[in-house]
This record gives structure tokens, sequence and C-alpha cells, in this order.
């Protein structure tokens, strides 16, 4: 009996039967399967039932006697075991194999698995007849790439809501000309064939920011926001905030100042306003830190922009950081509710940056949401090295913003182009009326950040045909005799001004080549990639295979991060195949 116990999950109701029977037979064997309740204080915690992995779908052996209708009740009342999970025969240790363990893996993390993403309707193609602007606000969030990396070395299904393109496409470095004097961006653009779609021509747009020198840079006021609820008691969470933020202060100095706010049923002061060379004080801090209890952000919100607008720093960086897995449920809890908390807050002159942690209860839509909405960034951490490329690698880009209420506009001319398509952007669209009005918030830029957007376009002469309405008071027979395919317009604000400046640019013949450069190969690789990993629609001829071959081209040995993405790509095309 003690034999068939260990190796069968199922028989987890006979445990329970010969227990309410016969209390001589209360025999325990080692935990290993989980399952997600919830505790009188709303806080999720994981119980922990000893068995081993079953092959889903067998029958129960013929030796084995039924249990009755009260103690099989009394079981999925207590354990939410199903009855489909009854039936499952003795197996051999040759048994449990690697089949089994993916089945068992799959059935958990689809049981268990309770992430939240907004969902994606992705941008089709356009006719520039009856719509010839496209208006979008930046985005430099990477959070989507480090969560999809993540779920691909988990060998779990990726989500297709999680894959938001322009967040995989900013993931990386490119080789962008740096802005000239004064400016704090540099517009470049470059323009090709679209790998794959042959009747469409492939547009890239990027930005790249000025850098800045950090050993000049301005004094930081930062308020570490840190969720120590009970969601976060896992080694990927509250374990990873602790070590990413020990890192973080390893470059603050005397003139930094520093405030640890947390919550979980309530909020709390940990630390206030302590100077960055404070070292030992601030780790000691952050070391200490225990997680338990549900989960208040709002309330750890409003505590984090006081103590902020407390220590205010006139010129300087003044930004809370978050680091949660989203999973809010005391006080507001809403998305909507949390966005227009964070509205007023940003009124103050405090910025927002979001860390996101943890596997199977990240809510992806609210960090999105509150970064987007905080005039700051969000970033998935799930890792060391993770951790190090956001706050020590790029803590430029991270914590000090060079322009605000970023918002590009491109205007076709539909001398050239009958269609387009933005690739990715889909939650940052904006109105065309949205472009010149300074009272619109958009998206910020850091130091030494670079955004980058794709467009498919489709010329005049293409094959691919694009629907449009025929407009009763406009006509074709005036179009511009411009020999510019289309122009770009940039609105931005000076971090700390309310009326935003404009740059204009230019794509015309001379901008296309016909040999992609490297920049253009690997984006396109990677907006390939996401739209494979979404299955989407406008994915065309694109492959595994065609990815692997546009990469070899490029000489990615230095760069760990595209070395990192070959990876991933091999490994999706071996489970595609």
């Amino acid at each position: 009996m003690r034999k068939m116990i260990h190796r069968n999950l199922s028989l987890f109701l006979v445990i329970v039967f010969i227990i309410t029977s016969f209390s001589g037979c209360s025999k325990s064997s080692k935990t290993d399967f989980n399952t997600t309740t919830t505790d009188t204080s709303g806080s999720n915690a994981k119980s922990n039932y000893t068995n081993s992995e079953p092959v889903v779908g067998a029958e129960l052996p013929d030796n084995t006697a039924p249990l009755n209708d009260g103690t099989e009740a009394a079981a999925d009342s207590s354990t939410g075991t199903s009855k489909a999970m009854e039936g499952l025969p003795e197996l051999s240790d040759e048994a449990y194999g690697i089949e089994n363990k993916k089945l068992l893996q799959e059935q958990e993390s689809n049981e268990f698995n309770m992430e939240e993403y907004n969902a994606i309707v992705e941008n089709n193609f356009v006719a520039v007849k009856n719509n010839p602007l496209s208006t979008f606000s930046i985005d430099v969030d990477t959070a989507s790439y480090s969560n999809i990396r993540r779920m691909i070395k988990e060998n779990r299904r990726v989500e297709p809501d999680a894959v938001r393109l322009e967040e995989m496409i900013n993931y990386f470095n490119y080789d962008y000309t740096k802005p000239v004097f004064g400016e704090p961006f540099s517009i470049n653009t470059e323009l090709s064939d679209c790998p794959w779609n042959k009747d469409a021509k492939l547009l890239l747009v990027g930005l790249q920011a000025k850098d800045i020198d950090l050993r000049e840079r301005p004094s930081s006021n930062i308020v570490f926001l840190l969720d120590v609820s009970g969601s976060m008691d896992e080694p990927d969470k509250l374990p990873l905030v602790q070590k990413a933020f020990l890192m973080l202060t390893e470059n603050l100095n005397e003139n930094d100042r520093i405030s640890i706010v947390t919550y979980a049923g309530e909020d709390s002061i940990v630390l206030e306003g302590a100077r960055g060379d404070e070292t030992r004080k601030i780790s000691s801090a952050i070391e200490n830190l225990t997680a338990g209890g549900s989960t208040a952000g709002a309330a750890g919100i409003e505590t984090a922009y006081e103590l902020a607008e407390d220590y205010f720093i006139k010129g300087g960086n003044n930004r809370v950081i978050l680091a949660t897995d989203g999973d809010l449920n005391v006080g507001i809890t809403s998305e909507g509710a949390l966005t227009r908390l964070i509205e007023k807050k940003r009124e103050k002159g405090v910025f927002l940056s979001v860390l996101g942690f943890g596997t199977e209860n990240i809510k992806d839509n609210k960090m999105e949401a509150l970064a987007d909405n905080g005039n700051g960034n969000y970033s998935y951490i799930d890792s060391t090295l993770e951790a190090k490329k956001v706050l020590v690698d790029e803590m430029g880009g991270t914590l000090f913003t060079v322009a605000k209420d970023v918002k590009l506009q491109l205007e076709f001319n539909p001398s050239k182009i009958k269609g387009y398509r933005l690739i990715g952007y889909e939650n940052r669209r904006l109105n065309t009326e949205d472009f010149d009005d300074d009272t619109k918030d958009a998206g910020e830029i850091g130091a030494g950040h670079r955004v980058t957007a794709l467009y498919e376009l489709i010329p005049v002469d293409s094959a691919q045909e694009v629907p449009e309405t025929n407009l009763i008071y406009q006509s074709n027979e005036t179009l511009s005799n411009s020999k510019d395919w289309l122009t770009i317009n940039i609105r931005y604000k000076e971090p700390d001004q309310d009326k935003s400046e404009r740059m204009t640019a230019t794509v015309n013949d001379r901008t296309y080549k016909k040999q992609m450069s490297d920049n253009l190969t690997f984006a396109s690789a990677v907006a390939s990639f996401g739209m494979l990993l979404r299955d989407s629609k406008w994915k065309g001829t694109s492959s595994y295979n065609r990815i692997l071959n546009q990469l070899d081209t490029l000489n990615i040995a230095g760069d760990e991060y595209k070395s990192e993405f070959v990876e991933l790509v091999k490994a999706m095309k071996e489970i595609d195949d």
C-alpha cells in the first residue's frame, strides 16, 4: 500500500478513505502536488500534498475499492480534487518518463496559472486614402520580452496576449546615431523589403536618446515600494527583489535619498530619507524583509508618493520604484481605479518605474497600466542577470528621464503608399488630434534609451490590395508631387516643462536600401519571432528557419542578449518540429 500511495497521485483519495476508516493506517510520504488556496485575509498560499506523477486518464486497478459518497464528497470539498483524477493505476518506474513529466507540468500550469494580461487586437493594414496619419506614443518598456523568455525556458505555452511586439523589439540595443548637442534624441530611418511579405516594404523609425555621465548625474530621491504580501513568498519573487535592490544601492552616493515602503495587509515605512552612502543601513533594511499577508497596494502607493514629495529634490530624479507581482487584493484593486490614482500622483513631478516579479500569479495588465500612467517604465525581472541589466547596466535609462510625453505622427504620401500597418504599439495608439494636444499623456524616454518602431508599407504599385472607402467630398485627382514617401513628426517635452517641442524627418527614395542594415535585420527577426508566437494573421512567410537564417548573417557574438535570443528561436524551432 505504501508503494502505491507514493507513486500514484489519485490514491490521495484512498488515503483519505483509509484515514477515516482505519485510524491505524495514517501513513505519509513526501510532498509534491501544489494547489492554490486562499486564506481569510485574501492572500494566496500553497498547500502541498504527497503523490508522484501520474498518467492522467488511466483506470483504477481492480483491487482498488471505490470510495463511498460521503468520503468522496468530503475529499472533493477539502482539496478541490476533481473526480476526473480518479482511476489511475500503479505504474512502474519506467512509466515516469519525460512525457509524463511534461504532461503533469502542463496540467499544473493550466490549473494554477492565474496570470493576467490585457487582450491585444493586432493592427490591421490601413488605407492611406482614408487615414493618411498614424499617431502613437513611444514605449520603452521591455517586460514582455523577459516574460516570454521565462515562459519558453519553463517549457510553457507562450500566452499570446503576453507578446507585445514593440517591447520585444525595444529590449535590444541598436547602433543608432547619437543626438546632436541640445536635442534629447536622434531620429534614424531605414527602408527595405519586408522579409515575410514580398508585396510590402519594411520601415524602421529609431530614436536614440542622449546619454548622461552617471558621475555627473542629478541627485536622486527614490522610494522603494516593495510588495511583501503572501503572494511574494516565492524564490523568484521577494528574494529576487532583495537582490535587485541591493544591486541598485551600490551606485548611490551621499547626495541621494532613499526611502523604503512595504505593503502587505497594510503599508509600513521601513526607511525614510536615508543618504545614499548609508549602504549598511539601506542593505540591512532590504535584507530583513519577509513576506506574508494580503496585498493593500493602493495604500502603499499613497505612502510612497507622500515620502517622495517630502524629500523632493528640485531638478533631481524623483521616482517611486514599485516591485510586485501585481496581485493587489485589498483597497483599490481594479486596473482603472489604480490608473486614476497614479494619474493624480504624477502631477507632483514624481515618476514611477514598475518591476514585475514571479510566475503563475503575475498581473501584467495592472503593472503595465501603472507604469504607462505614472510617467515611467515597466520591466519584468526573471533572473539576477535581468536585475543587473535593468538596475545597473541601464540605470540611466531606467531612472533618468530626458524627454516626456513623446509622440510620433507619420504622414504618408498617397502618391507613393496606398497602405500601411504599424507593428505592435496596439495599446499606444493615439487619436490624430492628440498629437498637438500638450495635455495628452504619452511615453517617456530615459537617458541612453532606444525606441524602435516598424511599419509594413504597401507601395502604390504593389499587388497587395488594401481596402479603402470611397469618399464623396474628396478626390484622387490632386495628389502630392513630392518625392517623399512620408514625413515623421515628433513632439516631446523636457522633463520639467509643460510645453512640447517638435522634430521632423522625411523618408524618400534615397532611404530605400535593397540590403538590410544590421539594425533592421535584427529588429525584423524579433518582430517575425513575435508574430509566430502570437500566431499573427500577418506573419506571412515567417518561420523559425527563416529567422535563424537572417540571424546567421549578423555578428552578434559580443552581445549576450542577442545571442540568447538566437537560442530562444532554436528552442521554439525544436518545439515546433
